[in-house]
Formats: structure tokens, sequence, C-alpha cells
């Protein structure tokens, strides 16, 4: 049977093992899912695979032929392309000429001509309407990604890698990812696809294979294995262990909304209150207004009525909010909640609730601190926040506002889009603030992550927030059931 077996391989950086003794393999006709923690190892397979980078030890074969790339051109000239999360195309250039970028002066084929060759590749991929004219910079990021994959097919791959390729989209161009990778498929393609969002995986492939610490822990079609056992084996605990809940108090009243309204009927007359020692949750579809009630409560977005009593003052700025003492963290951390032009240690110590200016070495110790208390890794305080990984960047911007004595900490999808490694870490985080008297507001879109680290849990729909109630009191299906209301 026709397959790309990988036997064996070792990888080794330093005194790093990247990989040690993995096998699998990836069939035509199916998509394999690659998971793992950051730095199971499976960005490096993903290298080996592609030609850019080799082994130290083990074997590849294709169709039991060997299979010995030296670089991304020999593994393409084999048929195995790689699509990285970012992005690499040219966007001043057309559609056509990226998907044929490096082959046009090569056979002599010109713009219009490359164009025409472009079409029957769209179309093949289900987007006939793709002008191959257009210039990529023009295109959205999911037809940039489909211009990506495109490229593949242009040397007719065989085997296609997926390198987190939903990072970016919606929902709605999440759909239609999974269409193209299903056409795929159905064309005899073999993919392989790395994602940290386990109901991707679940939904998308045929079968599992699992990285831990470099070592291949565990294989299964993908019908034979629950979620909590991809979970076991991707951090060598049970999926319970996930959720540390110390013993909470609720104290006194920290945060008090009455009646809250904002633009667009988002929220729309939202009423609670949160107290010191508790964490309370937020669940709801997309677009129920989840992230809009947070903005609003942090005056990050404008009000049109309501009240907002942060302790014993009213906020009615970003500014009297964060000088109140509540901090937020952005769901997009690249965009609001991080500079990530600056240091760990800029991050962090930016901006003081004094206003007062420290020395960058004094800076440098404080922020120290905090990243050795949250487990931060990194080289130094003084690595650039852009080079961490993204569960150790939202340490940083929880940091930040641990820095800055916040005590009502409001925490928009705080672990959206890292590892389950990194996620347990931002639960045991959340559930010492907790414990040390703080008050948590948290909204996400994973059910069982709001059930198993929240006191209380509210549903946002239409705008509307209903009451909290205690998540002893209901499960996943009364709480999607009230989602969809």
């Amino acid at each position: 049977m026709s397959m790309l077996q990988v036997s064996g391989i070792y990888k080794s950086y330093g005194q790093t093992r990247a990989l040690i003794d993995v096998s699998f393999q990836i069939r035509p006709g199916e998509v394999l899912a690659l998971a793992g923690e950051n730095g199971s190892g499976k960005s490096t397979m993903m290298r080996i695979l592609s030609g850019e980078e080799v082994p130290d030890q083990g074997s590849l074969t294709i169709d039991d032929k060997p299979y010995s790339p030296r670089n991304p051109i020999d593994a393409l000239r084999s048929g195995v392309a790689l699509v990285h999360q970012e992005l690499a195309l040219c966007p001043h250039m057309s559609v056509a000429e990226n998907i044929f970028l490096g082959q046009m002066g090569s056979t002599g084929f010109s713009p219009k001509e490359a164009e025409a060759k472009a079409r029957p590749i769209l179309e093949s991929l289900g987007y006939p309407d793709l002008d191959p004219s257009k210039e990529v910079r023009e295109l959205s990021i999911s037809l940039q990604q489909v211009v990506e994959i495109a490229r593949t097919q242009a040397i007719n791959a065989d085997y296609v890698l997926l390198d987190e390729p939903t990072s970016s989209l919606t929902k709605a161009d999440i759909r239609k990812l999974f269409e193209l990778v299903q056409r795929l498929k159905s064309q005899g393609k073999a993919i392989v696809y790395i994602s940290h969002f386990l109901d991707e995986i679940r939904e998308i492939a045929d079968h599992i294979a699992i990285l831990r610490d470099g070592q291949m822990v565990h294989r299964a079609p993908m019908a034979e294995i629950t979620e909590a056992e991809i979970i076991r084996h991707m951090v060598g605990r049970e999926m319970s262990e996930l959720f540390p809940r110390s013993q909470r108090t609720p104290g006194e009243e920290l945060l008090q909304v009455e009646n809250l309204f904002g633009d667009n009927a988002k929220p729309s007359g939202a009423s609670f209150t949160l107290h010191r020692g508790e964490v309370c949750g937020v669940a709801g579809l997309n677009g129920a207004g989840r992230t809009e009630l947070l903005r609003a409560i942090f005056r990050l977005d404008h009000v049109r009525s309501g009240h907002v009593t942060l302790k014993s003052s009213s906020p009615h700025s970003i500014h009297q909010s964060w000088f109140g003492g509540a901090g937020f963290v952005s769901e997009d951390r690249k965009e609001e909640g991080l500079a990530l032009g600056m240091t760990i240690s800029e991050n962090l110590t930016l901006p003081g609730r004094k206003g007062w200016l420290f020395s960058s070495k004094a800076n440098d110790e404080v922020a120290d601190k905090f990243a050795k208390k949250l487990r931060v890794k990194a080289h130094s305080v003084t690595q650039n926040v852009s080079e961490l990984s993204g569960g150790n960047q939202q340490k940083v911007a929880i940091a930040r506002l641990l820095h800055s004595g916040c005590e009502v900490l409001i925490l928009d999808e705080p672990t959206r889009g890292i590892d389950i490694g990194s996620k347990a870490e931002i639960y045991e985080l959340i559930d010492q603030m907790a414990k040390e008297g703080k008050a948590v507001l948290i909204v996400s879109s994973y059910l069982p992550e709001l059930l198993g680290i929240c006191d209380r849990v509210a549903v946002m729909s239409r705008g509307n927030l209903s009451e909290f109630i205690p998540v002893s009191q209901t499960n996943q299906e009364k709480l999607m059931e009230m989602c969809v209301q």
C-alpha cells in the first residue's frame, strides 16, 4: 500500500533531544492529526518531513523507496509540501504568480499562461471564482491560505502538511478550510494536520499520533480515542487533574454591574456581582456579546447606559478602571494584549500603576520575579516577547496585571491557541489568584474549561446575560441549550 513511512527518527540540538525513536505512517486519502504540547517535537517532525531539517538517525520512505530530502525543493520533487502557520506569499504578486512561484522562469510560461494554468487548480479545490489575476494582498487571510494550498497542488503534492492552519481564521473560514481538506482527501491526498484545538482534530482527522517530550506515546484511529484520553497522552495526566480547585470562600463584592447596555445592544441590560476569591465564567456562541460585555465593563468600548462599580469607585474610562484595581487581558494578545516589539520586562512592567519610573535594571529584577512566579519559559526577561510561545506570551500578559496589583482580573479567552500543557498552567494560575483573594471574570468558548475552573457560570445569548449559577448545578448540555436559545 502506498504511504510515507517514518521509522526510528532521532533529532537533537546540542544537549536537547527533540525527537527520540519516532515512527508512524502517513497514508493517502487520510487525515493524520499530529498532536502534542509545545516542545513535544511536532514542528521538528514537520521540518524533517518537508526537508527543512535532516534527522540524526532513522529513515523515511515513500512507497517503500528511500525518501531523504536535503531541502524543501527535494521534498517538493517527491510530492511533500509544508504549509506554514505564517503564510509565505508575495503580497504584491498575483494569485497565479504565487501559485507558480519559482516555476515560471524555469518553464518560460507568461503571467497570462500562469493564470490559465491556475484556474483548474483553484476549481479542483472548490474555488472556481477566485480570480487568479488578483493581487494576493487584496485577499482575506482564508483565501491567502487557499493560494498557499493551491501552490502545493501546482507541483501535484501527494502529502500536504498543515501547521496550525486555523490560527487566524474565523469559524466560517474554518468550515471552508475543512471542506477543502475533505476535497483533497477525496482526491487521494494525504494530509498531516497540526492544531491545538482538540474539537478540530476530532472533526477533521481519521487517525491521531501523539508526541510527548519528543517521543511517540500513542497512535490510534480517531473514532477509538476520547478527548480525555488524548489529553492524558499529551500531558501525562488525567483530564480531571487539569483543573485545580483550591478551597474558595467568596468574600466582599469587588465588581458590581447594573443594567449595563453597550452599543448595538451588546450587552443588553447585564447585571451581576463578582466577589473576592471567586472565579466566574461567561459562556456563549461567537457573536453573542461576550467580548462586548467584558470590554464595556472595562470601558474599552462605549457604554450607552448602566453602572459599573469597582470596590467603591465608578470608572468611566479605561484609565479609571485600571487605577480602580481592574485589569483586562484581550482575546487578541498579538494586537491588543502585548507590545510584540518590546521585551518581556518592558511588557510586564508597563504601565506601572503609580506611574513611577525605574531604571531598566530595576524593572528587569521586578519582571524576573514575576516571570519566575508564573513559570514563563524564556532565556531571560530581556528576550523579545514575540519570540515566546503563545502560552508564555499569555503568562506575560497576566503577569502584568499581577505586577500592577489588579484585584479584579477580566480575561477574554485566556487559553485560546495555546497547548494543553500551557492551559494547565494558566488554570493553576487562575486558581492561585482566586486563592489569594482576587476576583476573576473569564470568557471562554470551551465549556469543559468553564465548568472545570469556575465557581459560577452564566450564558450570553444575543446580547443578553443569564443569571450566574453554581457550576455544580449545570453541565455542558444545559449550557449549550442556553447558548442557542
